[in-house]
């Protein structure tokens, strides 16, 4: 009888000592994987993952996901796995605050082909290389953007040049006008900033019906076009080797354009003459050029100046296209908005040719500008981004080189941010004076944030300027009759507009001889 109470005790004993030891395991672990938990999202179907559930419109996906998972979650595109960040905070803190432990790109098979790999923009070799490179792009944009202009009326080349093709452009809308009564303005447009683009990189100016002009557009524009359909090739990597048009067309398209761009570059390197810098190109290979800098300046090879010409050309042809098309949409679909703007303009620079010293005088004019930034946020998301090492955010874990997307559309509709964010109120950017609100237009996230932040806003938002305030001091646009405008985007890299007519009047205080 003692022997079998002595048993039953010591198995009593063995097995609360293997309870306790399993439960401090389970606890450490526990611990262990509180330091590497992992976002939380939903769950993916074998090899493509979540890509059945992002449906037409990613941006609002995300956005209801959100509200299940928070600002932080993960999902599969394929078979990569994906951190989704979304909420000012966590946006802020992932650009800014810990924005070296974000600064990568991924490894995706698109990003590849972009100059080889050797794409200021695109680059996955984030470090002391590819800051040096950002430094020389960002002096080369900034010194010949402000370069004196030819024109005593102007305060610097940019200023002209977009003046003058503003101008065009009001002609051209004029002419259409006349001659069809209603037109989609989408060509239009894309041949002044076109052209805009072409005077900065290569002092070149077209006439819009040139052919190497038009086609370079045409080239443009189907490159864009196969680049916003996600590529099935960056998210299933052995689909790469399948001869599908969807996965090779980028790549074809991007060739005949940077082979465009190529040509002017080499042209550029072959006739440079340093006492005379003709455009950004020129000031470009100035800088690498210069024996005076340091060492460090003069490290950019030939190939790596076109790849940045070719970045500032893309990157400045596209967001003020984009910009313009969705403006005057917006005037139409809202012209006591447009009305306002009018009234501002004739009070304020009546008949003088704007210019970029009238942004500050022209309160209602910018904050406009801005309310369409953020009511289309039509660059939804950041370029993906890649974490650079092991990191957090918001607690969670996320291993290096993790493919990162941040959601801008979220942050620009932001409830706990903006009153009333699905209205479009350019009101909201204005004071009880009438006055900017500069606080609340650095909260408008459309040109990226910290490290990777795009170069060219300053740029842009002059130029945005320029084009608006020109064709509304001399023309008020109008939309067809009985016909219902849809502001729905068409979802892509950058949202385009649905196709959509105007009609042209000129102001009816405009000399028209002006």
């Amino acid at each position: 009888m003692m022997f079998v109470i002595e048993t039953i005790s010591k198995e009593v004993t063995i097995s609360f000592l293997v309870l306790m030891i399993v439960f401090i395991f389970i606890r450490a672990l526990g611990n262990r994987n509180k330091k590497h938990m992992s976002p939380p999202g939903p769950r993916p179907f074998p090899i493509i993952g979540n890509l059945l559930q992002l449906g037409d419109h990613p941006y609002l996906t995300f956005m209801e996901m959100k509200k299940k998972y928070g600002d932080v979650f993960l999902i599969k595109l394929g078979m990569v796995p994906v951190v989704v960040v979304n909420g000012t905070e966590m946006v802020k803190k992932g650009l800014l605050k810990d924005g070296e432990n974000f600064a990568g790109r991924p490894h995706m098979y698109t990003f590849s082909f972009f100059a080889e790999g050797k794409s200021l923009s695109f680059s996955v070799n984030y470090g002391e290389s590819w800051k040096l490179h950002k430094k020389i792009a960002m002096n080369a944009l900034r010194n010949f953007s402000k370069a004196e202009a030819k024109s005593s009326t102007c305060s610097c080349v940019l200023e002209e040049h977009v003046t003058e093709e503003a101008s065009e452009l009001v002609k051209i809308f004029s002419k259409l006008s006349l001659k069809q009564g209603s037109f989609d303005p989408k060509s239009s447009i894309t041949c002044a900033v076109a052209n805009v683009v072409c005077a900065l990189c290569f002092g070149k100016r077209y006439g819009h019906f040139d052919k190497e002009f038009l086609r370079i557009i045409k080239t443009n524009e189907e490159f864009l076009k196969a680049s916003s359909a996600a590529n099935p090739a960056d998210f299933i990597p052995c689909f790469r080797y399948l001869p599908l048009r969807i996965i090779h067309a980028p790549r074809e398209f991007y060739c005949q354009l940077n082979h465009f761009i190529e040509q002017h570059v080499q042209d550029h390197i072959t006739t440079f003459d340093k006492n005379h810098l003709r455009d950004i190109t020129d000031a470009l290979v100035s800088i690498c050029r210069d024996k005076s800098a340091t060492i460090k300046t003069a490290t950019l090879s030939d190939n790596e100046i076109i790849s940045t010409v070719s970045d500032i050309f893309g990157a400045g042809f596209e967001t003020v296209s984009g910009f313009l098309h969705w403006s005057f949409l917006y005037l139409i679909y809202y012209p006591e908005i447009q009305a306002k703007i009018h009234e501002e303009i004739d009070g304020i620079i009546g008949f003088k040719p704007p210019r970029f010293k009238d942004r500050k005088n022209l309160p209602y004019t910018e904050a406009f500008i801005n309310e369409i930034f953020r009511h289309t946020t039509f660059v939804p998301f950041t370029i993906p981004h890649c974490t650079t090492k092991d990191t957090t955010l918001n607690g969670y874990f996320i291993p290096q080189k993790t493919c990162v997307f941040f959601n801008m559309y979220q942050v620009n509709h932001d409830e706990t941010l903006w009153e009333n964010p699905d209205s479009f109120q350019p009101e909201r950017f204005l004071n009880e004076k009438g006055e900017m609100n500069k606080n609340l237009v650095e909260k408008v996230l459309i040109f990226g944030m910290g490290i990777r932040k795009c170069l060219g806003e300053d740029v842009a938002r002059n130029e945005v300027f320029i084009f608006i305030v020109s064709i509304l001091q001399q023309l008020k646009l109008k939309k067809c009759p009985e016909v219902q405008l849809d502001l729905t985007p068409v979802y892509g890299l950058v949202m385009k507009p649905k196709p959509y007519q105007l009609i042209v009047e000129p102001r009816f205080h405009v000399n028209s001889s002006t």
